[in-house]
């Protein structure tokens, strides 16, 4: 079957783009919306002495009989803000409502800081997370945040029914994980990935293409202006193609979707229900 899309102009300047929301961001007439609550977590065996909150978003239509799929997003309340750009939250519920997905349980993950740290940069510990190529953060995940969720509610074992979603360096760290644990993690949202930002370099412009095919979902986004992009070093633009040039010729089931503008979560944001649908299709 064709899909016909309506022609739109392209803009001469690609510098300064925003990028209008769909009416799955916000939400829908007649939508139950669903819960969140609030957690916090403060003894972590991955990350000593951090501290940070996470979000468990509930759809109106779980049922605790019937086991629910799981999206883990990274950079937690941003990605949930109903007022921000990404409003994670609304758009589970949207689509969860039409039956454009199944029903999924959304956690939102904020990174830990160092609450006893008075130099602002110095308390963040984000992208000691988000940039390192180890198992360490899923494991943290698996080990210390999903069990918070277990515990109340009923997730599906199914890895292909495990997605996981970040941006910039959030967006590395959800490929990290699932490249890592596709036992657990099996589909990929990841917005303007910051993959030159791996202390050791992006290892998976090798590994791609030389390691069997794993059972990976990919949606990347990319910006023509995100940072570096006309740099011959730390591109952030040129490393995202490259990934996914790297996936394709491996033969990948991926997507990957390049618009205008910088490092912003905006166009990612917008993207979110497609992205979505595409990945539980």
């Amino acid at each position: 079957m064709t899909t016909q899309v309506p022609y739109r102009p392209i803009p001469v300047d690609q510098s300064d783009i925003r990028y209008d929301h769909g009416p799955d961001s916000v939400l829908g007439p007649g939508v139950p919306a669903g819960e969140t609550i609030e957690l916090d977590w403060n003894d972590s065996w991955a990350y000593p002495g951090t501290s940070r909150k996470l979000w468990v978003h509930v759809p109106a239509a779980y049922d605790p009989s019937e086991a629910a799929a799981l999206m883990v997003f990274q950079d937690g309340w941003w990605y949930l803000d109903p007022d921000g750009e990404v409003r994670g939250g609304i758009v589970l519920d949207n689509l969860i409502h039409r039956g454009d997905i199944p029903v999924t349980i959304g956690v939102f993950v904020d990174p830990g800081v160092f609450e006893d740290v008075t130099d602002a940069d110095g308390r963040k510990n984000r992208n000691a997370e988000y940039d390192a190529f180890d198992d360490r953060y899923v494991t943290f995940l698996l080990r210390e945040i999903l069990p918070q969720v277990t515990d109340r509610y009923s997730l599906i074992k199914d890895p292909d029914r495990w997605g996981i979603c970040g941006g910039s360096s959030g967006g590395n760290c959800a490929f990290t994980a699932a490249w890592l644990r596709p036992d657990r993690f099996r589909r990929v949202i990841g917005f303007l990935s910051s993959f030159v930002q791996m202390p050791q370099g992006n290892p998976y412009l090798d590994l791609i293409p030389t390691v069997p095919r794993k059972p990976l979902r990919v949606f990347l986004q990319a910006g023509h202006r995100d940072l570096r992009w006309n740099e011959p070093e730390r591109n952030w633009l040129a490393d995202n193609l490259r990934v996914a040039a790297a996936l394709a010729e491996g033969g990948y089931d991926f997507r990957l979707v390049l618009g205008d503008g910088g490092h912003s979560p905006n166009h990612g944001g917008v993207l979110l229900p497609d992205a979505l649908r595409w990945l539980w299709r």
